[in-house]
């Protein structure tokens, strides 16, 4: 059985990824080791052995692609940070250290303890069949490398040796987490007031004496600058500009048809009923033979009355997924079941009962119930779809053929765009932009690459058009500056109006500020609150929609000596005041003690396997050049 793991392993290598491979998360395993000896420049060391920056780069791909399939919105130019590419570095490190270990303690996992793994580990009991062997739809459908899945899921049993002695060890205590989880989630009684800047606004009346000098501090001059801009002309050479250019003949289409005839059908699916009489492959001949009369039984029995095949299936089908519902399967289609059942569903007419099937998990008594599908679609009812496939391909036939050429002219002829505009009958399209996308931009005027080209010294000073650049899949786009528009700041007339809202704001909230600290001197001095909100209960499990900065400035109040009372500056104008009245223990309900001992149990574990990689980075020598990481990261 094992060795069909070895021949059906890529769905074995996402789900090691997923589900056995955490400490791998944010590491590609791609070249774990063809790059160990490389020319490539090192980005760290491990024990000795250098790490490249071609390994580098290939474990943030790695990680790249994960989160793309995990999220295919999110923007990639989040994941092309120095950040997360020192997030991938380190985790390749910890790779490498948890390897060097490894083999200083000799440590091998044994073909047999692999085998056993896969057949007893309930992580792998979706990808077994009741008689345990391979799923083989669903790990067809991943095309592993089964060297791959051998070594990783080796590696992996491997690698969790090293950390074992410490990570399966915490010791946690009950009360312990009771204590941590009172701390954390205590709840306080409290009464609020707000005082709130746009109370305070309407009463302020700023002099042009106030305005002007506020406008002229060095400290406000950035919120009323205008960005620098540019007014360009560009031109896109891509697939939809191609395509009205492409012709396409009725021959061609139906061609098209004729060559793609299995694309425009729609599968034929059977449905069938079956008595399962289970006996597994490696029964004795006795066993299989007694399980096959009584299938032989079934089929006689199902023969003579038809109509009742489902009661049949219900009383006496081995099926325990099919036998409540009569047998029945439901609609499948080609490849879904193991292939003599199938051979043996496709070749019955509807109505008819099959002879006895044998297949690896017992004999069928099969009874087909209904088919659907197998028509073929009329070109007619086809061609729009035909039409726009096969204007896509000449399209990109096309592209392929001009995208050097038009490199080439908006080059050679730099100081203007229309003879490429002429000559690919392209039409020239106008915008203004600056340094950065705009927020929400789509397109061309989306690539910062672009951007960076157009705000170049040379596009800038002389006015030359940009090289093509590649703003998308068969997407080059040329642009050229018609006017520059530097960074200036607006004149005080132009946004007189904005400087005394900012103004005016900058003033109540001082205002609210100052208010709010004067009643929290009165509140200390004589207790009285009057005014203040009717009390509440505020916890980190029920903030009552206080905003963070104030909920932790009344869970650190000082609680020794009740009433207490506190003042925190919650920031975009609002001033809270706070009377601490009650102390309570956390809601039993918001985590039961089994559950923090257990959370608390993993908090602990995780600083311990933190604290012991650390110690693993000294004791092999482990040495990072961030400087390399970072330049790798900007160039690209």
């Amino acid at each position: 059985m094992f060795e069909f793991v070895r021949k059906h392993t890529r769905l074995f290598q996402f789900i090691l990824l997923i589900l056995i491979l955490p400490s791998f998360a944010l590491v590609g395993m791609q070249g774990y080791t063809s790059f160990m000896d490389g020319s490539n420049s090192g980005v760290a060391t491990v024990n000795g052995r250098k790490i490249t920056q071609a390994e580098a780069d290939a474990a943030h791909r790695d990680q790249v692609e994960r989160m793309r399939r995990q999220m295919p919105n999110l923007d990639a130019k989040l994941l092309d940070s120095p950040e997360v590419r020192r997030e991938s570095l380190d985790g390749l490190v910890r790779e490498r250290v948890m390897q060097a270990a490894a083999e200083k303690q000799h440590l091998v996992v044994s073909d047999e303890r692999l085998q056993s793994m896969f057949l007893n580990d309930p992580q792998f009991a979706f990808l077994r069949n009741a008689d345990g062997s391979i799923n083989k739809s669903v790990i067809a459908a991943q095309g592993m490398s089964s060297q791959m899945f051998v070594e990783r899921l080796r590696q992996d049993l491997t690698l969790r040796q090293v950390a074992a002695g410490v990570t399966g060890t915490t010791v946690s205590a009950e009360a312990n987490a009771v204590v941590a989880f009172d701390a954390l989630l205590q709840q306080r009684e409290v009464q609020l007031q707000r005082f709130e800047a746009k109370d305070f606004a309407a009463r302020i009346e700023p002099s042009d004496a106030q305005i002007e000098a506020f406008y002229k501090d060095p400290l406000n001059a950035a919120q009323f600058q205008m960005a620098e801009s540019a007014q360009i002309q560009y031109l896109v050479l891509d697939l939809e500009a191609l395509k009205a250019g492409v012709s396409v003949n009725e021959d061609d289409l139906r061609k098209y048809f004729d060559e793609n005839a299995s694309r425009f059908s729609v599968a034929e699916e059977r449905r069938a009923s079956h008595i399962l009489i289970k006996s597994e492959k490696g029964a004795s001949a006795a066993e299989r033979a007694k399980a096959k009369a009584l299938a032989e039984d079934m089929l006689a029995q199902a023969r003579k009355t038809p109509n009742a095949f489902g009661d049949l299936a219900k009383k006496n089908s081995q099926d325990e997924g099919s036998a409540p519902n009569g047998g029945d399967l439901d609609f499948f289609g080609r490849g879904a079941m193991v292939k003599p059942f199938e051979d043996a569903a496709y070749a019955l007419k509807k109505g008819e009962i099959s002879n006895i099937v044998e297949s690896d998990f017992g004999f069928h008594v099969i009874q087909l119930t209904g088919i659907r599908g197998g028509d073929k679609k009329t070109f007619e009812s086809v061609r729009a779809e035909i039409e726009a496939d096969v204007r896509k391909q000449l399209a990109q036939k096309r592209f392929s053929e001009m995208a050097e050429q038009f490199s080439n002219m908006v080059y050679e002829q730099s100081d203007s765009l229309q003879p490429a505009a002429d000559k690919f009958k392209l039409a020239i399209s106008t915008a203004t932009v600056q340094r950065n996308p705009a927020p929400g931009a789509t397109g061309p005027l989306a690539s910062a690459k672009l951007l960076d080209a157009l705000f170049g010294n040379e596009s800038l000073r002389n006015k030359r058009n940009t090289e093509a650049v590649e703003t998308g899949a068969n997407q080059l786009v040329a642009a050229r500056v018609v006017q520059h528009n530097p960074s200036h700041l607006q004149a005080l007339a132009d946004v007189k109006v904005q400087v005394r809202a900012q103004l005016v704001r900058k003033l109540a909230i001082a205002e609210a500020v100052k208010a709010g600290e004067a009643r929290l001197a009165a509140l200390k001095k004589d207790g009285d609150v009057a005014g203040m909100s009717a009390a509440v209960v505020v916890s980190r499990a029920q903030p009552r929609e206080l905003p963070r900065k104030v909920l932790d400035g009344i869970l650190a109040a000082d609680a020794s000596k009740l009433p207490s009372f506190v003042g925190v500056d919650a920031g975009d104008g609002v001033f809270v005041v706070a009377s601490l009245s009650k102390v309570l223990p956390r809601d039993p309900a918001v985590v039961d003690t089994k559950r923090a001992a257990q959370q608390y149990a993993q908090a602990w574990n995780a600083v311990e396997s933190d604290a012991f990689f650390e110690a693993m980075k000294t004791r092999f020598k482990v040495t990072l050049k961030a400087a390399s990481s970072a330049a790798s990261a900007a160039t690209r």
